[in-house]
């Protein structure tokens, strides 16, 4: 069983946001693949599907992108999910709008969403899909992830979807190692 999880914030209010990017992809994904209608539990809406053979529990934690990793803790004890089955979607302040870059283990970077996984899951050894953000160093970092796409942004991030939606599915199928030599070479 696979723990897919997109991060960001509940609610109207943080809809189309750089630090809701996660949840987008994962959307954009779910809709593509019309897996059906999310549900509710232990602070998430999720999905179980089947992906082929391969049980698949796709995630968007509701607790803040701060306090994500208590509930991808949750899901991980309750479905019985090892951390090497387990893929993150985030923000990136670090990568260009419209690139992305595919990681195996790592520190979080600064980033509180990928802290806080840490901290629950007691590793930092798991799969994730960083895609970039840009970064405004005149503006607060917290006031910059926070603020809504422009229209230009949106449509770059529309683009991106649909290369997210190929590592996605190439994922089920092919080696992780595999993936980041194939996506992160043709991304730069």
């Amino acid at each position: 069983m696979k723990l897919i999880v997109g991060l960001g914030n509940p609610g109207k209010e943080y809809e189309n946001t750089r630090h809701n990017v996660g949840f987008y992809m994962l959307d954009e994904y779910v809709k593509n693949k019309k897996f059906g209608i999310w549900k509710e539990k232990f602070n998430g809406l999720y999905l179980d599907v089947n992906v082929g053979k391969i049980k698949v529990i796709f995630l968007k934690p509701l607790s803040y992108m701060n306090l994500s990793g208590t509930v991808v803790k949750k899901y991980m004890d309750f479905y019985k999910i090892d951390v090497s089955d387990i893929l993150i979607i985030s923000d990136d302040l670090d990568l260009n709008i419209g690139n992305f870059k595919l990681k195996e283990k790592g520190s979080s970077g600064g980033h509180n969403g990928l802290k806080n996984i840490q901290e629950n899951i007691k590793t930092d050894q798991y799969k994730r899909i960083k895609i970039g953000i840009s970064n405004n160093k005149s503006i607060d970092t917290k006031d910059y992830v926070l603020s809504r796409f422009n229209s230009n942004d949106l449509e770059t991030f529309k683009l991106l979807s649909v290369k997210i939606n190929k590592v996605l599915d190439d994922y089920f199928e092919k080696n992780f190692s595999t993936l980041m030599n194939l996506y992160n070479k043709k991304n730069r």
